[in-house]
Formats: C-alpha cells, structure tokens, sequence
C-alpha cells in the first residue's frame, strides 16, 4: 500500500496487522481521489480510519489537516506510525466514531470532508446514527466519502452524487 499522489506520492504506508482492517486498495483510492479533485486547504476527518491511508492521501494532495478516528488500538497504532514516517503532525484519536462526531460538535468544529468506511460487517446499522451525526460537523458545501461493501451498504440521508463499484466495494460521494 502507498500514497498515489501529492507531496507523499510513491512513499509506502503500514496497514494494521490482522484481519479486522481491510485497507483502500491503491486503484480505489486513486479512482476516488480522481472524482474528488482539487483538496486544497481542506479540513477533513478519517473515521473508521484503520490504517490512515485515506487521510494521509488528502494530505498528500493539499488538505490542510486531518484528523483521524479509530476505535482499534492496533490501527490507532498504524496511524501514528504513518504519519512519524512521513513526518505529517495530524491529531489521531482513539474513539469510537459516533463519540468523536458528538465530540467534534461540541467543540464546533467542522470539515470540508469526511471518510467514512467502518467494518464492512457493521455498515447497515450505523446509517442512522450517522446522518444524524454528521450534519453537525459538516461545513457549507462539504463532502461525504462512504465505503462499503455493495452487499451491506451503508445508508446515509445524505443523496448520493456520485456512486461506483469496484469489486465488491461500493464508495459513494455524498455533497451536504
């Protein structure tokens, strides 16, 4: 696994160890990254972020920081070990993702864009609990990444505006 493009582009990222994170695979994340465009200055928050890749490419491609939120000790671990190896200073939390958005809220903080891309287990219950969340930290005219597996969706009230598959994964964009 490595950073596609940007100011890391070429450099390699650690994914946790174990079966229970599934990182982005390179071709997902360049595609992905391809429909999102120009990153410039944004604020953005990795949930479920396992091993940060998705974080660390918007980054990478001029986003002006990020925060990333996983509940896993391990991959909370792989995070911090990426961005010390890339010398990124980005806060990384471990919490779970709904305490972080409640967290997030009372602070007010908000962000340009969001990745969301929990186990593919658990996506069909977290829709509601999620779009009920994120309204509070969304900025004007942020963006939503999901991802999921296209057999076990993950359903946000948020329309999509974009939506592809690859293999089984599903990643759908979603403008607040």
């Amino acid at each position: 696994m490595r950073v596609i493009a940007g100011t890391y582009g070429g450099r390699r990222l650690q994914a946790p160890p174990g079966r229970d994170t599934r990182p982005t695979s390179d071709r997902v994340r360049e595609a992905l990254f391809s429909v999102l465009g120009d990153l410039e200055g944004a604020r953005v928050l990795d949930l479920y972020a396992g091993s940060g890749a998705l974080g660390i490419e918007a980054l990478s491609r001029g986003a002006a920081s990020c925060e990333f939120v996983d509940q896993a000790a391990a991959a909370v671990g792989t995070i911090r070990a990426n961005l010390e190896t890339l010398g990124i200073d980005a806060q990384v939390h471990r919490r779970e993702a709904l305490k972080a958005l409640s967290d997030a809220s009372g602070r007010a903080a908000a962000y340009d864009l969001v990745f969301l891309d929990p186990p593919y287990r658990h996506p069909a219950g977290l829709g509601r609990a999620l779009s009920d969340a994120l309204p509070a930290v969304l900025a004007a005219g942020a963006r939503v990444v999901t991802e999921c597996d296209r057999r076990n969706e993950l359903a946000l009230d948020l329309p999509p505006t974009f939506e592809r598959r690859y293999g089984d994964t599903l990643i759908r964009i979603h403008d607040a």
